[in-house]
C-alpha cells in the first residue's frame, strides 16, 4: 500500500510539472506567432518572460524549394542552428565588389556596359547546443513555412 501511495505521489507530481512546462511553450509559441504575423522577421532575438531569458531563432523556408517535409525540417534546423552559433560566437564577413566595364562600339557611337558582382562571404566557427523546435506554422500567403526554434539561457 505504501509503495503503491509513493507511485500516485510521484506520477501526479511529474504529470503536474509537464503540464507547466507545455504551457509555458504554448504560451511562448503563441507570442512568437502573433509577433511574427504583426511584423515578419528572421534570425534570432533573446526574449525576456517573467523567470526565463530564451534565445529564439527564426527561419522562412520556401514551401515550392522543399517538396519532402523532412529536408525541410533539417535545412531550418541547419539554418536555425547557424543563426544561433554566428549570434553567440561572431562571424567573420568579407565582402568584395567587382566592376566590370565593356564597350561596344557600332557605326559611329559606343556604348558602355557596366556589370557589378558583388562577393560575399561568411565564416563562423562554433557550435550552438540545446536548440529544440518550438512550432512551425505557413505564413498569411501561405508560402513559406515558419520554423521557431528555442533556447532557455536563463532561468
Amino acid at each position: 500500500m505504501k509503495n503503491l501511495l509513493i507511485f500516485v505521489y510521484i506520477t501526479i507530481s511529474i504529470t503536474g510539472f509537464t503540464q507547466s512546462i507545455n504551457e509555458e511553450k504554448t504560451t511562448l509559441s503563441n507570442f512568437i506567432k502573433r509577433m511574427y504575423n504583426s511584423t515578419p522577421f528572421e534570425g534570432v532575438k533573446i526574449m525576456d518572460d517573467y523567470d526565463h531569458q530564451y534565445l529564439v531563432s527564426v527561419v522562412s523556408l520556401d514551401k515550392t524549394k522543399y517538396t519532402n517535409p523532412s529536408i525541410m525540417n533539417r535545412v531550418a534546423q541547419v539554418k536555425s542552428q547557424s543563426q544561433a552559433s554566428t549570434f553567440l560566437n561572431g562571424a567573420n564577413i568579407n565582402m568584395e565588389m567587382i566592376i566590370k566595364t565593356t564597350e561596344k562600339e557600332s557605326k559611329g557611337s559606343s556604348s558602355v556596359l557596366t556589370e557589378t558582382i558583388e562577393s560575399i562571404k561568411q565564416n563562423s566557427s562554433g557550435f550552438s547546443q540545446g536548440l529544440e523546435l518550438l512550432s512551425n506554422f505557413d505564413n498569411a500567403g501561405n508560402n513559406r513555412t515558419i520554423f521557431i526554434y528555442i533556447k532557455e539561457i536563463k532561468k
